[in-house]
């Protein structure tokens, strides 16, 4: 194997350029020693031919150094005509610049004929004489020999030559060609170089030389010293202007013009220098070859295939550290975000969880998988379509599912999509059983199930509780995935803050009920049609809010109530964090901080008493919308090295400082781009976007890549939101978010949460961009899942500018066909 290097080092404000020669891995350091005791200690502008020697070189192979602009051009090799090629490490004056001419043993590299450059590589060699042939030589090196001599440059393929044993592979074994003479130079000012000339050595023989900084002559025959002041032109180093030759210094030593020591003063050996320089210049090298790793994997991290840690969480509305929330304590989540690209407008598909999770995981909208509830599986139902699991899997990724990925049940067909989508069995907690007991100790002892459960983890079953269970397996596959040292794709799923709101009850603390206020707008807007309203039945069948006795549909909670629900909410979501930074810290532990993408968001949002309701089930932003995050190591973030620590584990109970987010995109996205998004930095390719007729398509996604959103700058977004005067215009951005949610009929119903497919009646379609939320709710039939647009029950429109809430529908009052029609051309394509 062999490496080739070309390197740039800043010296004094210029460029040198550093053509390496070709060293095998086993003579690296020697050569690249050789090739740096080539520079000066205090000034790197020359151009140096040195000729190391040693045990793991005994070639004494020539390493040549190109570092001055305007060089002369290099010289083709010399041919000794009628020669058999000599033994290794004396193949004449001097050998061919590094990555101009050809290694005898590997026949690659370039050749110089007539002035001009001719690529060659392989086994070529200069084209022969008509009519004369090359044999290979019995010499050691392995050469080429004339037979009879060609035409100095022309060669013809050539067959490989190995060295000889115990030869590094600088050491060359072709001859060079005569070098041709160039016009003489005028002699510029003191210390610049002239062209060559011939003149008479110290010897008398005539030779070939360069006049030296003050103009004299030093004379050499061929490579051998001639006489006193002789200088070899192996040991010579071309100085650039602003040096002079120290009078008593060893050959071709230089140092800057005004700096000479006086007469009598002992100069440092030059071994010493040398070494000094080698060695500074090896850090030089070591720090430059680590900034172009780092700035090729800013652009290219993806060629050997990262990592996926996939975290995904139940019911989780963006009430974190780094989406602004100053009450919610949450400082691992934050330290992901401040290394992550975060997206302050992603939105779900459906806010409900199998429908929600099968849409992003296969990269299909709701209408596309047929699944509105919980009760179909889509590969039986829809399409066999592909999964982003499945697709990395199939991509040479061991995929592992730990906790709630898939939701459970039939909608992923009992088995969490294995063996379609896992490479093993899915991990689910033993404890997770449990969730829905009577596990809740109340105030006279006994227990229940209620909505709000602040819990001792050691009276829980199994003393422990899922989530818990969730980050010790996972914790467990990455250390097995460091071991096997394979390309993984882990989905981690949690459950809180779904209810109940189990957790542990000393996060509590945090959350003084004092402190805690109630949603900005906790009635039921005038204006709402009451199709969109969500009655919140589940939460009603917790025994706790069923012993308060509310009045359906509309009945409020009592304040004090509320309260206690926003309180546990916040807590549920700071024991998640502890979870999260336990499972971040782990993969530091591992080492797989630097290769691993880190994905962190969640099935929909959960409204804490906005518009009067609770828990999800709507199309408004509290219930559709999501936190996400993507770290990517080289991209959102400086890449690390090896053991530096990314995600070190915050305890929330002490760290109290915020984080800021290492970018943040005001995009409007969603999650069904997840997989298309994934698959782009995984470096994958992209699954192609769906035909308007995809069931019986396997592979295809209807959500585009939003990577191309992580360097957009936010001026663009306030441009084109800023780009519309109108405020009841239609606008045509760019980013478009869709969400839909069906109900059984007009008004609130027992099953309006969570129809079957077979009771669905009306579909509500959602649009949002960065302006505005727009909802029309139609008609649609079950039997076979359409939409009939001309049926429209009653609509919505939010401007989010003056209304950020979306609590004053102004549907009515304003001309929304151009929205309507937006919506429908969607559906249609």
């Amino acid at each position: 194997m062999y490496w080739t290097s070309e390197l740039h080092i800043p010296l004094n404000n210029r460029i040198v350029t550093d053509h390496f020669t070709q060293c095998s891995w086993e003579a690296y350091d020697e050569c690249t020693h050789s090739i740096f005791q080539a520079l000066e200690r205090n000034h790197g502008h020359a151009r140096a031919l040195y000729k190391p020697s040693s045990a793991s070189n005994p070639c004494g192979a020539e390493l040549p150094r190109r570092g001055l602009l305007r060089q002369p051009r290099p010289q083709p090799p010399r041919v000794v005509r009628g020669a058999a090629a000599p033994p290794c490490g004396d193949w004449g004056e001097r050998h061919p610049p590094a990555g101009r001419a050809a290694a005898a043993r590997s026949g690659e590299g370039e050749s110089l004929a007539g002035g001009r450059h001719r690529r060659w590589g392989g086994t070529r060699a200069r084209a022969p004489h008509p009519g004369r042939a090359w044999r290979r030589s019995s010499a050691p090196g392995g050469g080429l020999k004339p037979e009879p001599s060609p035409a100095c440059g022309r060669w013809r393929r050539a067959p490989r030559a190995e060295p000889p044993l115990g030869c590094a592979s600088a050491c060359w074994g072709f001859p060079r060609c005569p070098r041709r003479r160039r016009r003489r130079r005028p002699v510029g000012s003191a210390g610049r170089w002239r062209g060559p000339e011939v003149r008479r050595g110290p010897g008398g023989a005539r030779s070939r030389g360069r006049a030296g900084p003050a103009g004299g002559a030093r004379g050499c025959v061929g490579s051998r010293r001639a006489g006193p002041g002789c200088r070899s032109r192996r040991f010579v180093l071309r100085v650039a202007q602003g040096f002079d030759e120290a009078p008593s210094a060893p050959q071709g030593r230089w140092v800057p013009r005004g700096a000479l020591p006086e007469p009598g003063t002992a100069l440092p050996e030059p071994g010493t220098a040398r070494l000094l320089t080698a060695a500074v210049l090896k850090i030089w090298l070591s720090l430059y070859l680590l900034e172009l790793t780092l700035l090729c994997s800013q652009f290219y991290f993806f060629i050997d295939g990262m990592n996926v840690l996939f975290i995904v969480v139940d019911d989780l509305r963006p009430v974190l550290g780094c989406y602004g929330d100053k009450l919610v304590k949450s400082p691992n989540i934050d330290q992901l975000a401040s290394q992550s690209i975060v997206f302050s407008n992603a939105y779900a598909q459906q806010a409900v969880c199998a429908p929600s999770r099968v849409s992003f995981l296969t990269g299909r909208r709701p209408d596309t998988t047929r699944l509105y509830d919980f009760y179909s599986y889509w590969r039986a139902h829809a399409g066999n379509y592909s999964t982003m699991p499945q697709y990395f899997k199939e991509n040479g990724y061991v995929t592992l599912s730990v906790g709630k990925v898939f939701h459970p049940g039939v909608s992923s067909n009992h088995s969490d999509d294995y063996p379609y989508s896992w490479s093993i069995p899915p991990f689910h907690p033993s404890t997770e059983k449990y969730e829905n007991d009577k596990t809740c100790r109340g105030k006279d002892g006994k227990l229940y199930a209620n909505l709000v459960c602040p819990v001792d983890v050691t009276e829980m079953p199994g003393g422990t509780l899922p989530d818990l269970q969730s980050t010790e397996e996972a914790i467990r596959l990455l250390n097995v995935m460091k071991t096997k040292k394979q390309k993984f794709f882990l989905a981690v799923g949690y459950h809180k803050p779904h209810i109940p709101l189990r957790y542990p009850q000393e996060f509590l603390k945090w959350y003084p009920l004092e402190n805690i206020t109630l949603a900005p707008d906790p009635w039921v807007p005038e204006k709402l049609p009451s199709v969109a309203y969500n009655p919140w039945t589940d939460i009603r069948q917790r025994d706790d809010v069923e012993a308060l006795n509310v009045s359906f549909p509309y009945g409020p909670l009592p304040d004090d109530f509320q309260r206690q629900i926003r309180q546990s909410y916040y807590a549920a979501v700071s024991y998640l964090d502890v979870q999260v930074g336990l499972l971040l810290n782990a993969l530091d532990d591992v080492g797989l901080s630097n290769s691993t993408i880190v994905v962190f968001t969640a099935d929909h949002g959960w409204s804490l008493g906005e518009h009067g309701e609770w828990a999800k089930y709507s199309n408004f932003d509290v219930a559709t919308r999501v936190p996400l995050m993507f770290y990517v190591p080289g991209m959102t973030t400086s890449s690390v090295s090896r053991g530096e620590r990314v995600f070190p584990y915050l305890d929330p109970f002490s760290h109290t400082l915020g984080l800021v987010p290492q970018g943040r995109s005001k995009r409007v996205v969603e999650l069904v781009s997840l997989f298309s998004t994934l698959a782009e930095l995984a470096g994958l390719q992209v699954p192609p976007a769906c035909p308007e007729t995809s069931f019986h398509v396997a592979l295809c996604t209807e959500g585009a890549s939003i990577v191309r959103y992580f360097n957009a700058s936010e001026e663009q977004v306030e441009e084109e939101k800023d780009g519309h005067d109108d405020t009841y215009k239609c606008f045509n951005e760019e980013s478009v978010a869709f969400s839909q949610y069906p109900r059984p009929a007009d008004t609130p119903q027992w099953n309006s949460d969570k129809p079957k497919l077979k009771d669905i009646r009306v579909m509500g379609y959602s649009m949002r961009t960065v302006d505005y939320r727009y909802t029309v709710w139609v008609g649609f039939n079950p039997d076979n899942f359409s939409a009939d647009f001309e049926d429209v029950h009653a609509g919505e429109l939010y401007m989010v500018d003056t209304d950020p809430n979306q609590d004053f529908n102004i549907y009515n009052n304003t001309s929304h066909g151009c929205f309507f029609k937006k919506i429908i051309d969607f559906l249609k394509h």
